[in-house]
């Protein structure tokens, strides 16, 4: 058995040997990204390198990135698809590229000392075929055929109907499947993927290779974007200025397939958040059928309180979804729940989990229990968590007693519909109308977190009856609009670094320097979000601003922009920048440079902070600062939005 912080460890090691510098994981809020709520790749945080600007560890990097996505939160549940998850990644920034990526992978999955000591007889590899104007990644195929040949194995490649057949082992895909790229712009690549048999005792693998993934037989463990060109916003793909190398390896779905498990909840990541979830619900998690037996069943909204199955589907959800609210609001930029943007994701994992645990019997608040064993079993690899378990512990008992609220409200509206209707039951009893609509039940799910399941049975002791396909009508209707609303919202590219989102960045420094000399140095950043029209800034302070203040704010802000100060950038290690005063998020682990960006020099200094994002060269490129809103974020948390002009 090998264990995640072993992986961790391993793969940081095996790198090392290789030349590359460890980095730490950069924070789950992305900088200078309208575009998307949170990290959900290990590159996003390096953009501006891939792009051409220098890394101050250099050329070759390694790291342990955590992510967040949100887009298969309906999926959660079965054995592999999780909200919070762990990427590893290698990198090189304009350095080696195909052949040594390829050979070191291959070197990394299969050797028994160095690395994972993988049968190599077991791995199956995907390439990019080539589509529009990029050709078929000739050169991915003939190096996996070397790396192959040198442990004696003769492999040939997969023709148009993608069998696996004889000695079939390369499968070249389009770009759906091998050409990556995080958003609508950007960076972006062909890539190679390595698959892994995971049941080789039914004999050697054939057929589809599509079909052989969807029924888990080939599992993805490591995939390699060799990322050479930058997709602009108006659709056309040109060269980047370098070649460069992006590689992921989640650490979750790894861990499951070197173990020989059924699926990530079996990994000891997941093992004492279930065992503690068992304690608090007098239920027992292996007494149920396993979901992931059964990925063709359709998945519910929201589980009942009966079925085995949907049992342990429950306590997967309460585990994932807990597990990443913890994460996000234990980041050093941490979010608390709220009703916009990243606070609205947490409020939602948040309530989810807590509708699960009220259908498998969690009576009382229970939230902060699991954060304390989610902070216990994690806060050694990411100790931001320990530094922030009274910011997350207080949120979750506030959002938790909200909701209970919140709860106790639906079943009032209930009582209300099962009056009304009973009456009009009487009635319809001769045509058998259903007597409790789609709509009324979708409005206590959407309004009040009343599950389907538990309408349907307070509907039954009440002896009504729920119009179940107006239910399914309505939810799909809603998934339509958000689904909508999030595209129209997150169309944009990643990594705007236009000058305007430049100006607002610098801007952002020299705005969370004024706050701290009006309001205090208990001030410090908790997000952030620039977009070509204004800035917002979120920071901790607990109560409102005055009037006087935010004009305080204003004139530093302007005072500094018009002295025309110059804005310089040193690269150092975490100590020195420590030792000059510098703010921002420090690194735990591996004693990494970073960029420090001041505006004046070291004896008039206004700001001086951590940071890799874009910056002007001076304040005069930013024009009069204004402050168009104060308002709070959450609770001790406010928020600023600005305006440049």
């Amino acid at each position: 058995m090998i264990t995640a912080k072993e992986l961790r460890q391993k793969y940081i090691d095996f790198f090392k040997a290789k030349g590359h510098t460890p980095i730490p994981s950069a924070s789950l809020m992305p900088e200078n990204d309208p575009s998307t709520l949170f990290v959900t790749a290990g590159m996003h945080p390096l953009i501006p390198y891939l792009m051409g600007e220098k890394h101050p560890a250099g050329t070759r990097l390694v790291d342990v990135q955590k992510c967040i996505r949100t887009g298969d939160i309906d999926e959660v549940g079965d054995n592999r698809h999780l909200t919070f998850f762990e990427m590893l990644g290698n990198w090189s920034l304009g350095d080696y590229f195909k052949r040594e990526a390829i050979e070191w992978s291959f070197e990394f999955l299969t050797d028994k000392e160095k690395g994972l000591g993988l049968d190599p007889k077991r791995l199956y590899v995907t390439v990019f075929k080539g589509e529009g104007n990029i050709p078929r990644d000739e050169e991915a195929i003939l190096v996996w055929q070397e790396v192959f040949a040198k442990v004696g194995m003769s492999v040939t490649v997969a023709g148009e109907d993608e069998i696996i057949k004889d000695e079939v082992r390369i499968i070249p895909l389009g770009a759906e499947d091998n050409f990556w790229i995080a958003g609508a712009s950007g960076p972006c690549g062909g890539d190679t993927e390595m698959f892994y048999d995971t049941r080789p005792e039914e004999g050697k693998a054939g057929g589809k290779f599509a079909d052989l993934v969807n029924s888990y037989r080939l599992m993805e463990i490591w995939n390699d974007v060799f990322m050479e060109f930058n997709k602009k916003p108006d659709g056309t793909v040109e060269k980047l200025q370098q070649q460069n190398v992006d590689t992921g390896m989640g650490v979750e779905r790894t861990v499951v397939t070197l173990n020989g498990l059924g699926n990530v909840f079996e990994t000891e990541l997941f093992q004492p958040i279930l065992k503690k979830i068992e304690e608090l619900s007098g239920k027992k998690y292996e007494d149920a059928e396993d979901f992931a037996a059964h990925p063709s069943v359709p998945l519910m909204r929201d589980s009942s309180p009966q079925g085995g199955e949907q049992k342990k589907r429950s306590m997967r959800i309460i585990a994932d979804h807990l597990r990443a609210a913890i994460f996000i609001m234990g980041d050093d930029l941490g979010v608390a729940p709220s009703n916009v943007d990243q606070g609205y994701v947490v409020r939602k994992l948040i309530r989810r989990a807590i509708r699960h645990g009220r259908a498998i019997g969690i009576r009382e608040n229970f939230t902060d229990k699991i954060a304390e064993v989610v902070v216990g079993s994690m806060g050694d690899v990411y100790p931001e968590l320990e530094r922030n378990r009274k910011f997350i512990i207080e949120n979750l008992m506030a959002e938790e007693e909200k909701f209970t609220r919140t709860l106790q409200e639906g079943l009032r509206e209930f009582q209300k519909l099962e009056t009304r209707n009973q009456k009009l039951q009487i009635s319809n009893q001769k045509s058998g109308e259903k007597v409790i609509s789609g709509v009324e039940a979708f409005n206590l799910f959407q309004s009040y977190g009343f599950p389907l399941e538990l309408t349907k049975e307070l509907a039954k002791e009440n002896g009504l009856e729920v119009d179940e396909a107006g239910f399914e009508e309505e939810f799909k209707k809603h998934q339509e609009l958000s689904r909508t609303a999030s595209a129209g919202k997150f169309k944009g590219g990643l990594a705007d670094h236009s000058a305007k989102v430049t100006a607002y960045h610098t801007a952002t420094h020299l705005l969370n320097a004024a706050l701290r000399k009006v309001l205090g140095e208990h001030v410090y950043q908790k997000g952030s979000n620039i977009t070509e029209e204004r800035l917002r800034f979120d920071f901790s302070h607990p109560e409102k601003m005055t009037a006087e203040q935010i004009k305080q704010v204003e004139d530093l802000v302007n005072e500094i922009i018009q002295k025309n100060v110059t804005v310089e950038c040193q690269e150092m290690s975490a100590d020195e920048a420590k030792a000059k005063g510098a703010i921002g998020v420090f690194a735990d682990k591996y004693g990494e440079k970073v960029k420090v960006y001041s505006v004046g020099g070291d004896e008039v200094c206004f700001s001086k902070e951590i940071c890799g994002g874009p910056h002007v060269g001076n304040t005069k490129e930013l024009g009069h600062f204004r402050i168009i809103k104060e308002e709070a974020s959450s609770a001790g948390i406010r928020r600023i939005k600005a305006i440049l002009g």
